[in-house]
């Protein structure tokens, strides 16, 4: 379904922001606040962001104005200042100390405007001895102990979690946290500042539950011999007759006594407390599952409280019943994705706009931001081309 270009703007609606172009957790928590209604204008280089994905694709350009400026060109960096003045939210995700040197760094920009919300966004952090390291998700996930608590095997390699563990949950989601927060302290008290999103921090303090647990012996620290890390035989995912999967989250007492009647093991059903017998019982449940196909056991489990799901793909996921019904993918201008989330009830986000290509909206930019030295560096550049 595609959005109606009337639908109502989100909670975000007037919050101006300008996004450095990046490849990463910056471009998507960008994304996040133009879903949610943010005039998002994304500063593209000429030569592009070096992510090597066509822009019409880049999904997390959603929602989005683009305009090319050249940062390292004479006037580049002063033109991004012009935008600043204007703006609520600045987001870079350079290595420390190279905003500075192109110009735009959070000094400027605050002199500028001091009411600005300065977003940073880095792997390592501002600070520290890895600080100007290059690095990527897997080694922020690394260094938290993050990653090693993923895995089917305690004595075999941790799992990756694609980059969603690292760029995006410890780092997009506490950047638009952290901006956010700080508008509302710039808008309470007239006192812009800057805020240092790192994921190592985040992906840290997203174990914070996992580390109480581990103060009070309630989790070991190693893989898959928890109660949340695929050790227990009622909580982890199953290969079907077909080759499918189906996922187990039956914990509770109420929970497991309806998973385990329903899979036909009921007569297993007091391994539940033993530990002793956790292998008997995960055999006995593998066995079980590999009688039917996952369409089968679908059935099975569905509409009951044996907190079970089959394990979809990412294309087989916008067609599931519950998530079709609810909007949680939408269609638009040809592309199947994800829809805005959370939900509102009276400001609700939407996806208004397709991937924004480098420097389209540069006219209709520098005319609603007022900032006219756009425009007459769009023209210088196209006649030196």
């Amino acid at each position: 379904m595609t959005t109606p270009r009337n639908a109502r703007p989100g909670p975000l609606s007037g919050v101006r922001v300008v996004e450095l172009a990046g490849i990463g957790p910056g471009p998507f928590a960008a994304m996040l606040l133009a879903d949610l209604g943010a005039d998002v204008v994304r500063v593209d280089r000429p030569a592009g962001p070096g992510l090597g994905i066509d822009p019409a694709y880049d999904l997390t350009n959603r929602n989005k104005r683009s305009v090319l400026v050249d940062l390292k060109a004479e006037g580049g960096p002063e033109t991004v200042l012009d935008l600043v003045a204007r703006a609520d939210i600045l987001i870079e995700g350079y290595r420390p100390g190279v905003a500075e040197r192109l110009g735009v760094g959070p000094e400027p920009c605050l002199a500028r405007n001091p009411r600005l919300v300065y977003g940073r966004m880095t792997g390592w952090g501002q600070s520290g001895p890895l600080a100007h390291s290059a690095g990527h998700d897997i080694a922020y996930i690394a260094l938290t102990g993050t990653l090693g608590m993923i895995g089917p095997d305690p004595d075999g390699p941790p799992t990756v979690p694609a980059n969603l563990v690292g760029d995006y949950a410890g780092g997009s989601l506490y950047l638009v946290i952290g901006v956010l927060a700080a508008l509302q302290h710039a808008r309470a008290h007239g006192e812009g500042q800057i805020v240092d999103a790192a994921i190592v921090d985040g992906a840290a303090h997203l174990a914070t539950m996992i580390h109480g647990m581990l103060a009070s012996g309630g989790w070991q620290d190693r893989r898959a011999v928890n109660l949340l890390d695929g050790g227990c035989p009622f909580y982890g995912t199953y290969e079907t007759a077909d080759g499918g999967h189906m996922a187990v989250g039956a914990l509770e007492q109420q929970f497991y006594d309806e998973f385990v009647r329903l899979l036909g093991i009921e007569d297993l059903a007091p391994a539940r407390r033993d530990f002793a017998r956790w292998p008997e019982l995960r055999t006995a449940v593998a066995e079980r599952f590999r009688t039917r196909t996952r369409e089968e056991w679908t059935a099975v489990f569905e509409g009951t409280d044996a907190c079970v799901a089959p394990v979809l793909s990412l294309r087989e996921a916008p067609a599931h019943p519950h998530l079709a019904a609810r909007g949680t993918f939408v269609e638009h201008g040809g592309l199947v994705q994800p829809a805005p989330a959370p939900r509102f009830s009276a400001t609700p986000g939407t996806v208004r706009t397709g991937p924004a290509l480098p420097g389209a909206d540069t006219g209709e930019v520098a005319r609603d931001w007022a900032v006219p030295t756009l425009v007459s560096d769009a023209a210088a550049k196209e006649q030196q081309a």
